[in-house]
């Protein structure tokens, strides 16, 4: 008996051992602020890709001859990363912080900067290289899903990782958001019921990382530990049985 509890607890060291980010029952999660139509703002280590045109982008829209517009724009096309101040280096302008700033915000910014050099100018930015982890709850199973646009939700990044896997606790999904000063925030949504839609809508940032916490599994796991243990004492039982036979 005390050789099977022994065995038991030895084995028990691996069980969910694919779980992570565990916290303690009593831990603080933060409270996000707005959860719901936040919109998506620029961060270090975005890649933007950057236009800029005069005359309020008349040359951009001139159709007279398509396949030359075609290559003048991407002649005028380039991609700038956003450096670990929040800065990105353009021209004529040098370093400008564009961190914090939406999109739409970051382009009437940049257009009122170059109307110094500019008449009427007109800037589009897209950010390129944004992406958040999803772990859906089966383990650790992950998947990269790409922000193709700058509203997408925690919902949308969920179903585009699959949707909630079968172990996945719909009650503890955690988001891991990164802070101005490298930090993190952790926040912890319950998506179990109806009460949970506004955290559903909150809008994903580049780096943000989704992990719902998968349920555990502890007879399953527990029998898997334990299945050679009991395959080699029935072996060897079996062995004494056939060499006490043959000793009689």
């Amino acid at each position: 008996m005390v050789v099977v509890l022994v065995v038991m607890s030895m084995a028990s060291c691996t069980i969910n051992r694919d779980i992570m980010f565990k916290t303690p029952v009593d831990h603080t999660f933060d409270m996000p602020v707005d959860t719901v139509g936040k919109a998506f703002r620029i961060q270090a280590n975005d890649m933007l890709t950057f236009r800029l045109f005069a005359n309020d982008g008349f040359r951009m829209i001139d159709l007279v001859d398509e396949q030359q517009g075609q290559r003048n724009i991407n002649r005028m096309t380039f991609n700038y990363l956003v450096d670990w101040d929040g800065t990105a280096k353009l021209p004529l302008l040098g370093p400008v912080k564009v961190s914090g700033y939406t999109v739409r915000q970051a382009e009437m910014f940049l257009e009122t900067a170059y109307a110094k050099y500019y008449e009427r100018p007109f800037v589009q930015l897209f950010v390129n290289n944004r992406r958040v982890v999803v772990f859906p709850g089966g383990g650790g199973d992950a998947k990269v899903v790409q922000l193709e646009n700058t509203n997408t939700t925690l919902m949308e990044a969920l179903a585009e990782a699959g949707g909630l896997a079968k172990r996945g606790d719909a009650r503890r999904v955690k988001l891991f958001r990164r802070k101005p000063d490298g930090g993190r925030f952790v926040y912890q949504f319950d998506l179990s019921d109806i009460n949970g839609l506004e955290h559903a809508d909150m809008v994903m940032q580049a780096d943000d990382i989704v992990y719902v916490h998968p349920n555990p599994e502890l007879a399953r796991e527990v029998l898997s530990d334990l299945n050679p243990v009991i395959t080699l004492l029935t072996s060897t039982i079996l062995v004494i049985g056939i060499v006490r036979g043959f000793s009689q």
